[in-house]
């Protein structure tokens, strides 16, 4: 089957009422993985309190990220063999299981083996709703659906960290594991249901599974690598250079495996394919430095600026919400205008230079200005994530549908990871302060004691973010900006 044969079956085989009853358990879905990536920051001190092991509580997180992160090209490629239905689904009972035994748990090494397993349902659930999206509409009727994704991302940014705050101060701890099971219980029920009204796209496959370990073997040291680089070891340390070796060494044997298995894990053609590569880089180096800012911004407004943890958490809600006005702008820019990359690379120069203002008057900015220029970085990149999204679906086959969205999903994930070591380094390396730890309290504490600068290291690392948002513009320019299949192309005056 041929692309543009998929797009005329995905429009015609699904009334708008079928594509809103399968878009909400979708939603749910992902709101699901969304939400348990935020949720538990706030309450890990307490679980670290009760459970009397704050040595390894960091790994809480970090687990996640690794399982989830590993596994999502395999769901991409197993929804193309098998369907994006069952797939879906078996994401949905291990994330359920997995959110169950965090519950259960009775100590900190079983909460950690079970966010594992979380994380290895989580890891499908994001990309398969964005593919699930595809399979229903043409790109030009998913950039009117955008608004919904970008929400859903936003609530469950801005609900998570209060959510957990609350259950582990009031409550229990447990309950934000234990939220998961009625939500999940019921996008179970009602994707079950919906999704039988999906067209099907699969074709049968052989599994490469030499490749699909590999993948996994090397995501994981290269994850380890960025996240014990800095903070539990030092760069420059023999524990670093040996997983460095082995990290090198995993990806050389994905890649010779790549271009000797009779089906790899992920095929050549959409590796090689120009539209997937730019806008996965696009997207990978604007959504990674966003989230590094994510990270960093709460640090330096209780170090630098002084607020509280409550204050610093209400300064962030501009870089949270403002990705939803710029995704919505981009939506609509798709469905009217022929060069729809015009708005997303006037939106990550808007971003960079945002970023960059603030780097430069890194003291002098009054909080409200500063509010202002984080609004205007949040809309600048949610105009990004539309376009590289709806690219990379539009250039692929219908078949390689889900393999080249859990691909983007991937290298976005593996990118955040990477910027937010680097803007690590760049602090610690800043400060000096490397042995010290990046906790907040720590790293004031040891600022104090050694006279060092704190406001000068953000500095660096505000410019290396306006660095990252020009890294995205220079591949989001490169790529490819192929007409948008389903969509009449607008008369010049219009779209131009």
């Amino acid at each position: 089957m041929d692309q543009s044969t998929g797009e005329a079956l995905r429009g015609a085989k699904m009334s708008p009422k079928d594509i809103r009853v399968v878009l909400v358990g979708t939603l749910l879905a992902m709101f699901l993985a969304a939400l348990d990536q935020t949720i538990i920051a706030t309450a890990l001190p307490t679980i670290g309190r009760e459970l009397g092991d704050a040595e390894h509580l960091t790994w809480i997180a970090t687990v996640y990220l690794l399982t989830a992160t590993a596994v999502t090209p395999l769901y991409g490629k197993f929804s193309d063999s098998h369907g994006r239905r069952i797939t879906l689904l078996v994401a949905i009972v291990i994330f359920i299981l997995g959110s169950v035994a965090c519950a259960l748990a009775p100590g900190m090494i079983a909460l950690i083996v079970a966010r594992a397993v979380q994380g290895l349902g989580g890891g499908g659930l994001i990309a398969l709703g964005q593919t699930i999206a595809a399979d229903m509409m043409t790109p030009r009727e998913r950039a009117r659906y955008q608004v919904y994704f970008a929400s859903m991302f936003m609530t469950a940014s801005l609900l998570g960290p209060v959510l957990g705050g609350f259950f582990a101060e009031h409550f229990h701890w447990s309950l934000i594991f234990w939220i998961n099971l009625p939500l999940g219980v019921l996008a179970f029920v009602i994707s079950a249901n919906a999704l039988r009204r999906l067209p099907r796209f699969e074709r049968p496959h052989r599994p490469d599974l030499l490749g699909a370990v590999l993948l996994v073997a090397a995501t994981v040291a290269s994850l380890l690598l960025l996240s014990w680089g800095g903070t539990r070891f030092p760069w420059l340390s023999m524990p670093m250079g040996g997983l460095f070796l082995l990290a090198l060494a995993l990806w050389w044997l994905f890649s010779f495996r790549l271009g000797r298995a009779a089906e790899p894990l992920i095929p050549p053609g959409v590796l090689h394919n120009p539209v997937v590569r730019m806008g996965t880089l696009a997207a990978c180096f604007g959504m990674g430095t966003y989230i590094g800012l994510t990270i960093f911004l709460p640090v330096y407004f209780e170090t630098v600026r002084g607020l509280s943890a409550t204050d610093s958490g209400l300064a962030l809600l501009p870089l949270m919400g403002g990705t939803v006005v710029g995704a919505t702008l981009s939506g609509r820019v798709l469905i009217h205008v022929r060069h729809y990359k015009r708005l997303p690379l006037a939106g990550l120069l808007m971003a960079s230079v945002a970023i960059a203002i603030l780097a430069l008057e890194i003291r002098s900015l009054a909080m409200p200005f500063v509010e202002i220029l984080l609004a205007l970085v949040s809309i600048g990149l949610g105009t990004l994530l539309p376009v590289s999204t709806l690219s990379i679906q539009n250039a692929v086959a219908p078949h390689e549908l889900g393999t080249a969205t859990a691909v983007a999903n991937f290298f976005r994930s593996l990118g955040g990871a990477l910027i937010v070591a680097v803007f690590g380094a760049i602090l610690l390396g800043a400060t000096g302060l490397g042995g010290e730890g990046m906790l907040t309290e720590n790293l004031a504490s040891s600022a104090a004691r050694n006279g060092v600068d704190l406001a000068n290291a953000f500095r660096l690392v505000f410019a290396a973010a306006s660095l990252g948002f020009l890294a995205a513009w220079s591949f989001l320019w490169r790529m490819e900006e192929r007409p948008l299949t389903g969509r009449a192309p607008p008369a010049t005056s219009h779209g131009e």
